[in-house]
């Protein structure tokens, strides 16, 4: 991924509208990076908001989580949003901590709801 900055998206199941209705409504800042998702988080946006570049990876329980974590630990993402779902049980559990873990480790910024999403954007620099 060579040139310019690199956010990540991802949503569980039960946020994936939330990240589409994020995406819709943000995407004069977030057309100013490269966008990589999560396979259906991905294609949520593009629907959402077509104009934007998003380059769609595995869904998160297929490796889609640890795709962006290796993009994380290479330098090739510079933030995170991830719209996380406390309340239903995810099978890929250890997944999503291990995203974490990297997004702390690499000490890149992390949102992972709307409510900081919306604090954290507009002091990304693109």
């Amino acid at each position: 991924m060579a040139g310019g900055k690199c956010l990540a998206l991802i949503a569980h199941d039960q946020k994936k509208d939330e990240m589409a209705d994020f995406a819709r409504a943000n995407r004069d800042i977030l057309s100013h990076w490269k966008i990589v998702a999560t396979g259906t988080t991905g294609g949520r946006v593009l629907d959402a908001a077509p104009d934007l570049n998003v380059a769609r990876l595995k869904s998160g329980p297929l490796g889609g989580d640890q795709q962006i974590g290796a993009l994380i630990s290479t330098g090739e993402v510079d933030a995170l949003i991830f719209f996380v779902d406390p309340l239903t049980p995810m099978p890929h559990d250890v997944d999503v901590k291990a995203l974490m873990r990297l997004a702390i480790v690499y000490d890149i910024p992390m949102a992972l709801n709307h409510a900081t999403a919306i604090k954290l954007l507009p002091t990304l620099k693109a």
